[in-house]
């Protein structure tokens, strides 16, 4: 079973950046990696990119087989989207994308 790499890419405007990071890092993230369904993350920022609308931020969910990922789609996704949604609406726009690790480092 290959690992799962799930993508969340946000362009959060520049007056809720520290708000967003805050929030991130001290709650999103750890409720996302308290559902066991992910090994690790990264939080990473976006670099030579057009940032006139805002930071553009990438966090990574390493998870270790499809069907946990389908079980964090399913299970746990809708509500915490929602939660982000709600506490930033359009000043953090996210997109997603899903990727199979092929190969990586160890």
């Amino acid at each position: 079973m290959a690992k799962q790499l799930y993508n969340v890419t946000v362009l959060v405007e520049h007056a809720r950046v520290e708000e967003w990071l805050s929030y991130m890092t001290k709650e999103h993230i750890l409720d996302v990696m308290n559902t066991g369904c992910f090994e690790t993350f990264k939080l990473n920022r976006l670099k030579f990119v057009d940032e006139k609308d805002g930071l553009s931020f990438a966090v990574q969910y390493v998870a270790p087989s499809e069907q946990k990922l389908q079980e964090y789609m399913g299970t746990h996704a809708p509500a915490l989207q929602e939660d982000h949604k709600s506490k930033f609406g359009e000043s953090a726009l996210a997109f997603r994308t899903i990727m199979e690790i092929l190969h990586e480092s160890k």
